[in-house]
């Protein structure tokens, strides 16, 4: 939310610009309570009271106090409206690189890390298109129809870390990403027809870089080796690795040779099993036509 220098008096707390901490979250924890220690002294050094800061800023002062005891998440626009009025020279705006990374969830900063890390990604989605594939408007539809239903904040914290994630994209230098998608996943209409259609066009667009192979597996497959359902193995410059799959291991993450061998080799299969990329962009192409 901006305010553009409009003063804003917010009488609802879900619309306020920020996400709740998570508790077990330590790191972000102690990163929140600095922001927002700093945040408060320097309000009184200027001898400010809660109720002026925040209408100088223009969010509501619960928020107000809530940031500056750590329970709040700020945003961006937050801090930089707060470094203004504090005449704080842009240092108070810079502790949004150390914020912005404590908006996600701890969990998809963790996986958001081995990611960054990977040099190869080998990955099976039988459910829903992978994340790192979806479209904006397609992670939104998705968490829309989750139940219990997400509150607005949730959704925006969630989409926000999933859109984080696409920047192994732009990696240099580019790890080697291989995808396997049912086909079921890309025939269903998640968000309505504009949506799919854009979500078609972006598996097109990413299928045509060197560096990433997408592979449709046809429903019509008779010996399916991914009924165990999703598989992820992520492979790093030092040799290691580490894998997860819902129907092995009981989905937890695994990095003993023994049982990475057992996730590659169910990959592998299902990888033999779907359409070749070459064969998946004709058929992605065609499905599109049909839309």
């Amino acid at each position: 939310m901006s305010v553009d220098g409009e003063v804003r008096q917010l009488t609802d707390e879900a619309e306020e610009p920020g996400w709740e901490v998570d508790p077990d979250d330590e790191w972000g924890v102690a990163v929140l309570a600095t922001v927002g220690r700093q945040l408060r002294l320097r309000r009184e050094a200027v001898g400010m009271r809660a109720a002026d800061f925040a209408a100088a800023v223009g969010y509501g002062e619960d928020l107000v106090y809530k940031v500056e005891s750590g329970k709040r998440i700020p945003r961006q626009e937050y801090l930089r409206e707060a470094d203004e009025v504090l005449g704080a020279g842009g240092l108070i705006a810079a502790a949004w690189e150390d914020v912005k990374k404590v908006r996600y969830p701890k969990r998809v900063r963790e996986l958001g890390k081995l990611e960054a890390q990977a040099v190869e990604l080998a990955l099976y989605s039988n459910h829903n298109i992978h994340g790192l594939l979806q479209t904006e408007e397609h992670m939104r539809a998705l968490f829309d129809a989750w139940l219990p239903s997400y509150s607005d904040e949730e959704t925006e914290r969630m989409v926000a870390a999933r859109m984080a994630r696409r920047s192994i994209f732009e990696r240099s230098p580019a790890p080697t990403l291989s995808f396997v998608q049912e086909e079921v996943t890309l025939r269903r209409p998640v968000g309505g027809r504009m949506v799919w259609r854009r979500q078609l066009e972006r598996l097109l667009e990413l299928g045509h870089l060197r560096n990433v192979s997408i592979q449709v597996m046809p429903t019509e497959c008779e010996d399916h080796f991914g009924t165990g359902g999703l598989i992820e193995v992520l492979k790093f410059p030092d040799g290691t690795a580490v894998g997860r799959s819902d129907g092995a291991f009981s989905g937890r993450p695994v990095s003993e040779l023994k049982q990475l061998r057992i996730l590659e080799l169910r990959y592998g299969m299902i990888r033999a099993q779907a359409l070749t990329p070459r064969e998946s962009r004709a058929f992605i192409e065609q499905m599109l036509g049909e839309t």
